[in-house]
């Protein structure tokens, strides 16, 4: 599958603004952590792109999400890695991430939201306002963002084999490359 095939079966089943923004921003981030890993980018950006599919219809339901995702993705004949990493990237699924990319995009996708969060706490409300260090500084302020679950994002630098400072760094870099898609 394409990248713009993505992003139109994306729009086709998510509506909502928010969710489309924070897969783009998913998107950007699993292309910048491929290229560092030295991984197939086109392949985790379309995990990021589309690991939210399904939200629309089971925002209310969440223990659905990801595996209504797993069923529209492998109707489409999306390669079964990528499947596996999106039905996976539910934590409460409780299924271990096994291969790098399952563990990429379950550790890192959260990341985005909270840097969002951060951004929007800046008087700019702007990415390019954003450092490492005040991502740093929010992480341990366990109320700030209390969405992004740091137990699972703090499983990143053991799974990708790289520091959270790094790690906030690739996350950010690639946010701030596409801020104007993001609004931010």
């Amino acid at each position: 599958m394409k990248r713009e095939e993505a992003l139109e079966l994306l729009k086709k089943y998510v509506k909502d603004e928010k969710i489309i923004k924070h897969c783009l921003a998913t998107e950007a981030l699993m292309k910048k952590l491929a290229k560092r890993l030295n991984q197939d980018e086109e392949k985790w950006a379309l995990a990021g792109l589309l690991h939210d599919i399904d939200w629309d219809i089971t925002r209310n339901e969440p223990e659905k999400h990801s595996l209504i995702a797993e069923k529209i993705l492998r109707d489409l004949n999306v390669e079964e890695e990528i499947i596996s990493a999106i039905k996976i990237h539910n934590y409460i699924h409780g299924i271990e991430p096994k291969t790098l990319l399952e563990k990429a995009l379950y550790s890192t996708e959260m990341i985005t939201g909270f840097i969002v969060a951060v951004a929007l706490v800046k008087p700019s409300r702007k990415l390019k306002d954003v450092t490492i260090q005040n991502l740093v500084e929010k992480f341990k302020e366990k109320s700030f963002a209390a969405g992004a679950k740091r137990e699972i994002i703090s499983l990143a630098p053991q799974y990708l084999n790289l520091s959270l400072e790094e790690i906030f760094e690739i996350a950010l870099t690639a946010m701030q490359e596409i801020a104007d898609q993001l609004g931010l």
